[in-house]
Protein backbone atom coordinates (compact mmCIF):
# COMPACT_ATOMS: atom_id res chain seq x y z
CA UNK A 1 0.00 0.00 0.00
CA UNK A 2 1.09 3.55 -1.32
CA UNK A 3 2.49 5.35 1.97
CA UNK A 4 0.29 8.97 2.39
CA UNK A 5 2.56 11.98 2.88
CA UNK A 6 1.45 14.31 5.41
CA UNK A 7 1.90 18.08 4.57
CA UNK A 8 2.94 19.57 7.94
CA UNK A 9 1.10 22.74 9.02
CA UNK A 10 4.40 24.92 9.12
CA UNK A 11 5.44 23.73 5.67
CA UNK A 12 1.97 25.16 4.47
CA UNK A 13 1.87 28.31 5.76
CA UNK A 14 5.29 28.53 4.24
CA UNK A 15 4.41 28.08 1.03
CA UNK A 16 1.10 29.70 1.47
CA UNK A 17 3.68 33.24 3.23
CA UNK A 18 6.14 32.78 -0.32
CA UNK A 19 2.82 33.28 -2.35
CA UNK A 20 1.12 36.11 -0.33
CA UNK A 21 4.47 38.04 -0.61
CA UNK A 22 4.95 37.28 -5.01
CA UNK A 23 0.99 38.36 -5.09
CA UNK A 24 1.36 41.16 -3.47
CA UNK A 25 5.01 42.16 -4.77
CA UNK A 26 3.17 41.92 -8.09
CA UNK A 27 0.50 44.47 -7.33
CA UNK A 28 3.14 46.73 -5.67
CA UNK A 29 4.81 46.91 -9.01
CA UNK A 30 1.77 47.21 -11.12
CA UNK A 31 0.32 50.01 -8.99
CA UNK A 32 3.50 51.63 -9.14
CA UNK A 33 3.63 51.77 -13.14
CA UNK A 34 -0.06 52.41 -13.24
CA UNK A 35 0.31 56.00 -12.65
CA UNK A 36 2.99 56.58 -15.35
CA UNK A 37 0.94 54.90 -17.96
CA UNK A 38 -2.43 56.84 -16.71
CA UNK A 39 0.10 60.29 -17.54
CA UNK A 40 1.19 59.12 -20.41
CA UNK A 41 -2.40 58.48 -21.90
CA UNK A 42 -3.80 61.91 -20.41
CA UNK A 43 -0.68 63.55 -22.30
CA UNK A 44 -0.69 61.77 -25.20
CA UNK A 45 -4.74 62.15 -26.43
CA UNK A 46 -6.10 60.96 -29.43
CA UNK A 47 -7.43 63.71 -32.05
CA UNK A 48 -11.25 64.00 -32.73
CA UNK A 49 -12.66 64.14 -36.30
CA UNK A 50 -12.75 68.13 -37.66
CA UNK A 51 -13.72 69.88 -40.52
CA UNK A 52 -12.37 73.66 -40.24
CA UNK A 53 -11.45 76.59 -42.29
CA UNK A 54 -7.97 77.87 -42.91
CA UNK A 55 -6.90 81.71 -43.98
CA UNK A 56 -8.25 81.34 -47.31
CA UNK A 57 -12.01 79.72 -46.05
CA UNK A 58 -11.19 76.60 -47.00
CA UNK A 59 -12.27 73.61 -45.53
CA UNK A 60 -10.12 70.85 -44.02
CA UNK A 61 -11.48 67.68 -42.93
CA UNK A 62 -8.98 64.88 -40.90
CA UNK A 63 -10.68 62.77 -42.87
CA UNK A 64 -9.12 64.44 -46.04
CA UNK A 65 -5.46 62.93 -45.54
CA UNK A 66 -6.08 59.53 -44.40
CA UNK A 67 -3.59 58.82 -47.30
CA UNK A 68 -0.80 60.55 -45.07
CA UNK A 69 1.46 58.05 -42.93
CA UNK A 70 1.76 61.00 -40.22
CA UNK A 71 0.02 64.36 -39.98
CA UNK A 72 2.07 67.38 -38.06
CA UNK A 73 0.14 70.52 -36.02
CA UNK A 74 1.78 73.02 -35.14
CA UNK A 75 0.11 75.76 -32.44
CA UNK A 76 -0.12 79.08 -34.17
CA UNK A 77 -0.96 82.61 -32.46
CA UNK A 78 -1.31 85.33 -33.62
CA UNK A 79 0.78 88.48 -32.16
CA UNK A 80 2.89 85.70 -30.15
CA UNK A 81 6.85 86.06 -30.94
CA UNK A 82 7.74 82.34 -30.04
CA UNK A 83 5.48 81.40 -32.36
CA UNK A 84 6.81 83.47 -35.22
CA UNK A 85 10.29 82.57 -34.56
CA UNK A 86 9.93 79.15 -34.49
CA UNK A 87 8.08 79.02 -38.36
CA UNK A 88 11.53 78.58 -39.86
CA UNK A 89 12.46 75.61 -37.70
CA UNK A 90 8.88 73.94 -38.69
CA UNK A 91 9.82 74.58 -42.21
CA UNK A 92 13.09 72.82 -42.12
CA UNK A 93 12.01 69.85 -40.30
CA UNK A 94 8.73 69.77 -43.57
CA UNK A 95 11.58 69.95 -45.90
CA UNK A 96 13.28 66.99 -44.60
CA UNK A 97 10.28 64.89 -44.12
CA UNK A 98 7.24 65.71 -46.80
CA UNK A 99 9.02 63.47 -49.08
CA UNK A 100 8.10 60.69 -46.82
CA UNK A 101 4.30 60.99 -47.41
CA UNK A 102 3.90 63.38 -43.97
CA UNK A 103 2.02 66.73 -43.79
CA UNK A 104 2.51 69.82 -41.90
CA UNK A 105 -0.05 71.91 -41.40
CA UNK A 106 -0.78 74.87 -37.87
CA UNK A 107 -3.90 75.44 -35.94
CA UNK A 108 -4.80 78.58 -34.51
CA UNK A 109 -7.35 77.69 -31.01
CA UNK A 110 -7.09 81.76 -29.79
CA UNK A 111 -10.53 82.84 -28.87
CA UNK A 112 -9.34 86.43 -29.80
CA UNK A 113 -7.90 85.00 -33.28
CA UNK A 114 -10.33 85.10 -36.45
CA UNK A 115 -9.65 84.28 -39.69
CA UNK A 116 -8.65 87.28 -41.29
CA UNK A 117 -6.09 88.29 -38.21
CA UNK A 118 -4.53 84.95 -38.71
CA UNK A 119 -5.16 85.70 -42.89
CA UNK A 120 -2.68 88.68 -42.28
CA UNK A 121 -0.27 87.12 -39.96
CA UNK A 122 0.50 84.65 -42.65
CA UNK A 123 1.04 87.45 -45.08
CA UNK A 124 2.77 89.58 -42.89
CA UNK A 125 5.63 87.05 -42.18
CA UNK A 126 5.46 85.31 -44.82
CA UNK A 127 3.47 81.56 -43.07
CA UNK A 128 3.63 79.09 -45.52
CA UNK A 129 1.38 76.46 -43.89
CA UNK A 130 -2.24 75.96 -43.89
CA UNK A 131 -3.45 77.60 -41.06
CA UNK A 132 -6.77 76.36 -39.56
CA UNK A 133 -9.33 78.34 -37.40
CA UNK A 134 -10.26 76.34 -34.64
CA UNK A 135 -13.55 77.21 -33.99
CA UNK A 136 -14.86 76.63 -30.32
CA UNK A 137 -11.64 75.33 -29.79
CA UNK A 138 -12.65 71.73 -29.77
CA UNK A 139 -9.11 70.29 -31.37
CA UNK A 140 -7.03 72.05 -28.43
CA UNK A 141 -9.51 70.66 -25.60
CA UNK A 142 -9.05 67.41 -27.30
CA UNK A 143 -5.73 67.64 -27.72
CA UNK A 144 -4.83 69.53 -24.45
CA UNK A 145 -2.83 72.28 -25.78
CA UNK A 146 -1.76 74.87 -23.49
CA UNK A 147 0.92 77.08 -25.62
CA UNK A 148 1.78 78.01 -29.08
CA UNK A 149 4.96 77.05 -31.22
CA UNK A 150 4.01 73.25 -29.84
CA UNK A 151 3.86 70.31 -32.09
CA UNK A 152 1.30 67.35 -32.12
CA UNK A 153 2.42 64.19 -34.48
CA UNK A 154 -0.62 62.16 -35.21
CA UNK A 155 -1.78 59.16 -37.24
CA UNK A 156 -4.98 60.57 -39.45
CA UNK A 157 -5.72 56.93 -39.45
CA UNK A 158 -6.05 55.99 -36.38
CA UNK A 159 -6.12 59.28 -34.49
CA UNK A 160 -3.38 58.71 -32.46
CA UNK A 161 -1.25 61.32 -30.62
CA UNK A 162 2.71 59.52 -30.97
CA UNK A 163 4.29 62.62 -29.94
CA UNK A 164 3.67 66.65 -28.42
CA UNK A 165 6.28 68.90 -27.67
CA UNK A 166 8.80 71.38 -28.90
CA UNK A 167 10.35 71.50 -32.62
CA UNK A 168 14.01 71.65 -31.02
CA UNK A 169 15.93 73.03 -28.06
CA UNK A 170 16.76 76.89 -29.89
CA UNK A 171 13.72 78.45 -27.94
CA UNK A 172 13.38 79.86 -24.95
CA UNK A 173 11.82 82.82 -22.72
CA UNK A 174 14.09 85.52 -23.61
CA UNK A 175 16.97 82.82 -25.12
CA UNK A 176 17.49 82.05 -28.76
CA UNK A 177 20.23 79.85 -29.17
CA UNK A 178 21.77 80.22 -33.11
CA UNK A 179 21.89 76.44 -33.82
CA UNK A 180 19.67 73.57 -31.88
CA UNK A 181 21.28 70.48 -30.27
CA UNK A 182 18.74 68.70 -30.09
CA UNK A 183 15.92 67.92 -32.71
CA UNK A 184 12.90 66.56 -30.90
CA UNK A 185 10.78 66.96 -33.64
CA UNK A 186 12.91 65.47 -36.24
CA UNK A 187 13.69 62.70 -33.72
CA UNK A 188 9.90 61.70 -33.01
CA UNK A 189 9.35 61.46 -36.79
CA UNK A 190 12.34 58.91 -37.28
CA UNK A 191 11.49 57.13 -34.20
CA UNK A 192 7.64 56.78 -35.41
CA UNK A 193 8.43 56.17 -39.10
CA UNK A 194 10.60 53.25 -38.35
CA UNK A 195 7.76 51.75 -35.93
CA UNK A 196 9.18 52.81 -32.42
CA UNK A 197 7.66 54.60 -29.42
CA UNK A 198 8.77 58.01 -28.59
CA UNK A 199 10.32 58.65 -25.00
CA UNK A 200 8.08 61.55 -24.08
CA UNK A 201 10.49 61.37 -20.80
CA UNK A 202 13.11 62.70 -22.62
CA UNK A 203 11.35 65.63 -23.96
CA UNK A 204 10.89 69.09 -22.35
CA UNK A 205 7.32 71.23 -21.91
CA UNK A 206 6.99 73.48 -25.01
CA UNK A 207 7.80 77.47 -24.82
CA UNK A 208 5.05 79.30 -25.91
CA UNK A 209 2.58 81.92 -25.27
CA UNK A 210 -0.20 80.69 -23.22
CA UNK A 211 -3.37 79.80 -25.07
CA UNK A 212 -6.49 80.56 -22.76
CA UNK A 213 -9.29 77.46 -23.01
CA UNK A 214 -12.76 78.51 -22.68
Amino acid sequence: MRSLRIVRPASLTGRLGRGLALAASLLVTQAALLPQALAEDDWLRSIPEFALSDQAGVTHALGEYADRDLLVLYVQGVGCPIARIAVPSYREVRAEFESKNVEFMMFNSNIQDNIPRIAREVDEFGIDFTVLKDEGQGLAKALGVERTAEVFVVDPKTRDVFYRGPINDKLGYETQKNNASAHYLKDALNTVLAGGKVDMDDVPDSKGCLVAIF
